[in-house]
């Protein structure tokens, strides 16, 4: 059986952050495991393990750099979207005026009316720029972009983090800071 990168990367994704004990994982604290326990624990129950030459091809391939290497190399996980307890020890800072989330147009009434949620992850995902909320919203049907007032947000006290691959996380965002982009789908009826 050859290697598949694109499942691999799905793979680490799924015990990096959902489910470690798929494959008997224990994450420290801050997310992080050993990348030879990780690499050993990946062959021992049944899967087609990638070489550790292989792994890093992974994690600097990886299109939304969702893994990171510890700075010795040793250790390996996932730089957000958790939904297992980890603390990723990022320091609050002042995010840009705009940040982006790109959504399906299924989900686009619920939004407006009840916010962004993190549903079952420790954060919500906001984009630095429209480019990676287009890319991250079309995974789930037709697109529709919102535009995030993240300085009023932060200026009304809600807390942003920045993670290492460049996505902005915060607890949640009220409705009256979400915008529809004029050219974004249709605009449905605000309650």
């Amino acid at each position: 059986m050859s290697f598949n990168t694109k499942r691999a990367s799905k793979f680490m994704s799924l015990v990096l952050r959902h489910q470690p004990q798929t494959i008997h994982l224990t994450l420290d604290d801050n997310g992080w495991v050993a990348v030879e326990t990780l690499l050993d624990h990946w062959a021992r129950f049944g899967r087609n393990a990638p070489t550790r030459i292989q792994l890093e091809r992974i994690v600097a391939e990886n299109d939304k750099q969702r893994f990171a290497f510890s700075e010795d190399g040793c250790r390996i996980r996932a730089n957000q979207g958790h939904s297992v307890r980890i603390d990723l020890q990022l320091e609050a800072q002042t995010p840009p005026a705009l940040l982006y989330h790109g959504t399906a147009e299924q989900n686009v009434a619920g939004i407006l009316r009840e916010g962004i949620q993190r549903a079952k992850r420790h954060h919500v995902h906001l984009s630095p720029d429209r480019r990676t909320a287009d890319a991250v919203g079309r995974r789930h049907g037709r697109l529709v972009l919102l535009t995030v007032d993240s300085g009023a947000m932060a200026r009304a006290g809600f807390t942003f983090y920045r993670s290492a691959n460049g996505v902005w996380l915060t607890d949640e965002v009220p409705p009256r800071y979400i915008q529809q982009d004029a050219d974004s789908g249709e605009a449905p009826a605000r309650d």
